[in-house]
């Protein structure tokens, strides 16, 4: 059954980008670059790629013009004095410290009062960062352009995106800028067994700690997943080219062929999507009820922003939903709150 939310029409000229060295030890010293404080309506224009809610349960957003921080009442820039780089992605890991991926220059560590920038010259495979994953013994997992930065506050250990497999890069030579397509590692996480999914602009990888293994179904495999989440009964969701797709550890169940760039689930098990419907530019966010999961044609629940693409899917803590594109949005289940700030007259 597929019902449709209407939703108020969010005008916006949207203009889409889509846009490790060897086993280098590096500390954490110091900056005093302070964040730029007291923005409260910024200018949401630029395209934003990750949101992500930290413990204390402020949002994090990062976006083309800057990594944001909103505490429920007004944003602050939190890298405007420190880069003018485009910032891809976020993560608070496990002592709540921030790591910040951007596009060109390396992964920005912040501690809540300095900062440090880790780049090919600390070890880094490349400056372009997709991803950030921490795993369950607190190793810093960075997807790059050109293959997977492991960090584990020492030591960088490199594996380079090769063709249609992951190896371990021990050259030092870190993969080249700005050489994006087909080399970008797109989303990494660790399931409930400890083994790690890849995804890739190339093939999927499921890695045991000793070997990546191409995954696939019926000699298919899955290419271009943009997301990978483990969900509450421990099932995995892939998001991608192929549409989405749902693993119980035996078999692979597909619930649309659509493209799909990102998947999460909420605190009610239902799953959230942003997807392209056909030709359309404009694309879709899906709910697929928790309840109906298991039933043949699952119950979707479908909204159409008309915000063009749509990134960086968050299930906030207080029911609503969050999702980026040529700026940020919230979602409360009735209507939708566009954050860019309204021009002058």
């Amino acid at each position: 059954m597929m019902k449709y939310v209407p939703v108020y029409t969010l005008f916006l000229l949207f203009v889409f980008y889509t846009s490790c060295k060897g086993q280098n030890k590096t500390d954490l010293p110091k900056d005093t670059i302070k964040p730029e404080t007291d923005i409260t309506s910024p200018e949401f224009h630029s395209v934003t790629r990750t949101i992500r809610q930290d413990r204390k349960g402020n949002i994090w957003i990062a976006t083309f013009g800057g990594v944001f921080r909103y505490d429920g009442k007004s944003f602050t820039n939190i890298t405007g004095k420190v880069s003018s780089a485009r910032f891809f992605s976020v993560l608070e890991d496990r002592k709540g410290n921030l790591w910040f991926g951007s596009i060109g220059a390396g992964v920005y560590y912040y501690d809540g009062k300095s900062f440090r920038n880790f780049t090919t010259r600390d070890g880094l495979i490349n400056n372009e960062i997709v991803c950030i994953y921490e795993d369950k013994s607190g190793t810093i997992w960075f997807g790059a352009n050109g293959g997977i930065s492991r960090y584990d506050g020492k030591f960088f250990r490199n594996y380079r995106l090769n063709g249609g497999s992951i190896v371990e890069d021990r050259t030092g030579i870190p993969f080249p800028d700005f050489t994006r397509p087909p080399h970008e590692i797109n989303t990494i996480i660790e399931d409930k067994t400890g083994k790690f999914w890849i995804g890739t602009r190339d093939n999927t990888f499921v890695y045991d700690g000793i070997t990546f293994t191409n995954t696939t179904h019926i000699g298919h495999s899955f290419t271009n997943v943009r997301s990978i989440i483990e969900d509450k009964k421990g099932y995995i969701w892939l998001a991608g080219n192929d549409g989405l797709w749902r693993y119980d550890g035996s078999t692979f169940t597909n619930f649309t062929q659509d493209f799909v760039g990102y998947v999460i689930e909420d605190k009610k098990g239902n799953i959230w999507t942003s997807s392209q419907s056909g030709n359309d530019a404009n694309w879709v966010l899906s709910r697929y009820d928790e309840k109906s999961l298991s039933d043949k044609k699952p119950t979707v629940t479908e909204m159409k922003p008309k915000v063009g693409m749509i990134f960086g899917l968050l299930a906030a803590n207080d029911g609503s939903m969050w999702f980026g594109s040529g700026g940020v949005y919230r979602y409360d289940g009735t209507t939708i709150t566009d954050f860019k700030r309204k021009k002058e007259e």
